[in-house]
């Protein structure tokens, strides 16, 4: 027979089979109680339940079946936190190793309290930069543009383009070299072979005016004379720009008279910073830009002559794509056999042009003519000169 345990009060009592047999004893002077119609299908059995007030009888309980439940999981077990760190994985898996640093606890102050918490993105990391500028005491000089240019080119870390060949073309007048600001001396004007005056230099001269077409007329006339007088600000010599107050012999050159101060007006005339008016004037000038078309009149014809004549030329005569090498001459009895109506064809002329390929398209080349003599007559060559072929060599007795 089983043990079955009942509680009550919370006390717990044991009924074995020795108890029973003692139940069984005092059976017979405890009247019986009717038998429920249960007694006669299940076994039953007498039980006695006692606790400090008074005995009861327990009667038959019905034995129920017992339930088989399904066997439990094995619980999970979690390593503690320290000692997660510490388990090695197995070789087919990913072995990660948490290190944890003790946290530094911040001091909040009140202006901490008053900014947004910063965002942490999971999976993410990032550094702080933090840059430092170091201003040495004392006095320090930054380093010039050439001197950094310097530096790159030793470095070579940089690209630059060839250098610009530097502008040795002087100006007759303030003898400054190269083109000068636009709203100063201005760009350079051709005035003879090698001769070169600024725009402005040779339009605020005395004798110097401009005509509608923008010739500028006597400008030789006035570098004649500035070659004998003297800038009061520079004291050097090529000064043209006067006064236009009366018996005032004040004289500049153009950049000489803003730096001055003196005082320019629409009607092209000047006056020193001794004859001025104070304060502003509404005819003053204060822009000296010329975005016109201005150029010097001169005699071409004479200009061409003169450079024809020079026996040793160190310049390069040139017109468009013709560039023009030698002259020639001309015998007395040639004279009748080498010209036409038209032209004269000096023996010993030699010119070169840039014109297109007969061998490619869209491509140039240099084709050198001459003239020759051949039986009294002359005698027209034509070289043909491309790079990656010979030279060809075309010959005739007239220039078509």
């Amino acid at each position: 027979m089983k043990d079955i345990v009942f509680c009550s009060n919370n006390c717990f009592v044991l009924y074995s089979a020795a108890v029973q047999a003692k139940n069984s004893e005092n059976k017979e002077s405890t009247p019986s109680l009717p038998q429920s119609p249960m007694k006669e299908r299940l076994p039953k059995a007498f039980h006695q339940y006692s606790n400090n007030i008074s005995t009861l009888d327990v009667h038959c309980l019905p034995q129920l079946q017992e339930k088989i439940s399904p066997p439990s999981s094995p619980p999970i077990m979690f390593p503690p936190a320290f000692e997660a760190a510490k388990v090695e994985a197995k070789p087919d898996e990913l072995k990660v190793t948490v290190k944890l640093k003790p946290r530094l606890k911040a001091i909040h102050s009140s202006l901490d309290d008053c900014r947004p918490p910063s965002k942490k993105w999971k999976g993410m990391k990032w550094k702080k930069w933090s840059i430092q500028i170091v201003i040495p005491k004392g006095s320090f000089k930054p380093p010039c543009e050439e001197e950094i240019d310097e530096f790159l080119k030793k470095l070579g870390t940089t690209l630059k383009p060839d250098p610009v060949p530097k502008d040795y073309r002087k100006c007759c007048f303030c003898h400054e070299e190269g083109d000068g600001l636009t709203d100063g001396p201005a760009r350079l004007l051709n005035l003879d072979l090698d001769l070169w005056v600024h725009l402005n230099c040779a339009l605020w001269s005395t004798e110097v005016y401009e005509t509608q077409a923008g010739a500028l007329i006597n400008v030789e006339l006035a570098l004649r004379r500035g070659l004998q007088m003297k800038c009061m600000f520079c004291h050097k010599m090529g000064a043209t720009s006067g006064c236009h107050r009366l018996r005032c012999t004040n004289i500049y050159h153009f950049t000489c008279a803003i730096k001055a101060q003196c005082m320019f007006f629409k009607d092209k005339t000047m006056l020193c910073p001794m004859h001025k008016p104070k304060g502003t004037h509404e005819q003053e000038l204060s822009y000296f830009a010329v975005f016109r078309r201005v150029y010097v009149q001169r005699d071409e014809v004479r200009q061409i002559a003169s450079i024809v004549q020079r026996g040793e030329r160190d310049h390069t005569f040139r017109v468009g794509s013709l560039i023009f090498h030698a002259v020639g001459q001309l015998l007395p009895q040639q004279m009748q056999a080498f010209h036409s109506s038209k032209a004269l064809f000096p023996v010993g002329y030699e010119a070169s042009r840039l014109y297109w390929s007969m061998r490619y398209a869209n491509r140039r080349c240099r084709y050198l003519c001459s003239i020759e003599e051949k039986d009294g007559l002359p005698l027209f060559v034509i070289k043909v000169v491309e790079q990656g072929h010979e030279d060809m060599v075309l010959t005739d007795t007239t220039p078509k």
